[in-house]
């Protein structure tokens, strides 16, 4: 597997503009590797994580506490309050507020919901929504809708959403984020670009999400990046991860 090129580090410039790691991460309950898991996760340095499907049940908390121990971050919102999607962060992110917000149910599908929050970086401050849609088409358009609602509702200069849409970029729900919202990957393609399944993966329905004013520097599947072994990618869960560099200018 060849060596990515070195993506730009975590910093904050002097004027308080900042440069972030973002990492999107369906994690499948933990019902896989969980060392390969935390492995993955540290070797992309990331500030924040938006988690889909996080433990749920007995002792979530508990679990969803050693991972971002285990990956040096910790947990910012979400979890099953949130229904699954759930949000990790480094000690560089200073915490305003944070929400776990249920979405309607439809009767015979499961419960989803948004883990959110708003941050800041050195000057900036952004909004955050980790999201996984629902597997039926209807619904799942009705929710990328309920995301762009939730993301301009935050009253912040910048925001990121990221998840598993749980269709292609040609499908309405993506087309609806990509058009309300920029696809990172889109804009500045690295790496991989399919995210499933983790073996031979053939699809793109892991993405990264940004509003006007972030500066995307890097997006993508971190296969080759240096410290991520295929062999972790593979048996860390049944998704790949989405990386995203992202620069956050500072306030006027």
């Amino acid at each position: 597997m060849d060596l990515l090129p070195a993506l730009p580090k975590s910093l904050t410039e002097p004027d308080g503009s900042a440069v972030i790691r973002v990492l999107g991460y369906n994690i499948r309950s933990l019902r896989d590797d969980e060392e390969a898991l935390a492995r993955v996760i540290r070797a992309c340095a990331p500030d924040l994580v938006f988690v889909q499907e996080a433990p749920r049940f007995f002792r979530w908390r508990k679990h969803a506490a050693r991972l971002a121990s285990k990956c040096d971050l910790v947990v910012l919102s979400g979890g099953a309050t949130a229904a699954g999607p759930l949000l990790l962060c480094s000690l560089r992110a200073f915490v305003e507020r944070t929400e776990d917000v249920l979405l309607p149910l439809t009767p015979g599908l499961h419960r989803r919901g948004f883990a959110t929050a708003v941050v800041r970086f050195g000057s900036a401050r952004v909004g955050l929504v980790s999201a996984h849609l629902s597997l039926d088409r209807a619904e799942r358009v009705a929710q990328a809708g309920l995301l762009m609602e939730r993301l301009a509702a935050m009253d912040v200069p910048y925001g990121i959403a990221a998840g598993d849409v749980n269709e292609t970029p040609d499908g309405p729900a993506f087309g609806r984020l990509a058009t309300g919202l920029r696809d990172c990957r889109t804009v500045a393609p690295w790496g991989g670009e399919h995210t499933f399944p983790a073996r031979g993966a053939e699809r793109r329905i892991d993405a990264v999400f940004v509003t006007g004013g972030v500066e995307v520097l890097a997006c993508g599947v971190p296969v080759g990046l240096e410290g991520v072994a295929a062999a972790d990618l593979a048996a860390a869960t049944d998704h790949l991860p989405v990386l995203a560099v992202l620069r956050l200018p500072a306030a006027p």
